[in-house]
C-alpha cells in the first residue's frame, strides 16, 4: 500500500534527526562542568534510543501501535518541558523552534497517521456490520 510506504519513509526520515543529533551531542565536549556534561550525554543517549525505537517500528509499522504511542508520548512530554523552558525565559532560537515543531507537531502527526493505517488494516468484524442497523438509535 502506497500510504503505508509513505508513512514508513516519513518515520525513517524524521527519526534521522534525533539519531544524528544525539550521536553528535555525545561526542562534543561540554563546558558546563562534569555533572552537566555527563547529564547532557545521558539525555543524548535517551534521544538516540527514541530515534532507534522509531526506526525499529518502520518494517512492521501497521503492528507497532503501542510502540509508536509510547515513543510519541515520550517525545511530546520532552517537548512540553522544552516549551516550559521558553516560558521561563530560555532563548527562542531557531534550533529550539525546530525541535518544538518536531516534538509537538511532527511526532504526534506521524503517530496519528500510523493509527489511521492500523484502523484501516483491521478487518471489520462481520457481526458488527449486522448489528449496525439495530444500534443506530443509540448514537445521534
Amino acid at each position: 500500500m502506497l500510504e503505508r510506504r509513505a508513512l514508513q519513509v516519513s518515520i525513517a526520515i524524521a527519526a534521522l534527526l534525533p539519531v544524528a543529533a544525539s550521536l553528535w551531542a555525545v561526542t562534543q565536549p561540554t563546558s558546563d562542568g562534569a555533572w552537566a556534561g555527563n547529564h547532557h550525554r545521558y539525555l543524548s543517549g535517551l534521544l538516540l534510543a527514541i530515534g532507534l525505537g522509531y526506526w525499529s517500528a518502520v518494517p512492521e509499522i501497521e503492528t507497532m501501535g503501542a510502540r509508536m504511542r509510547l515513543l510519541t508520548s515520550l517525545v511530546v512530554v520532552g517537548g512540553l518541558a522544552r516549551l516550559s523552558g521558553l516560558l521561563l525565559g530560555d532563548a527562542p532560537t531557531l534550533p529550539v523552534a525546530a525541535a518544538l515543531a518536531m516534538e509537538l507537531l511532527i511526532a504526534p502527526l506521524l503517530c496519528l497517521w500510523q493509527m489511521r493505517i492500523i484502523s484501516r488494516s483491521r478487518p471489520v468484524l462481520p457481526g458488527i456490520a449486522r448489528l449496525e442497523p439495530h444500534l443506530r438509535h443509540i448514537a445521534p
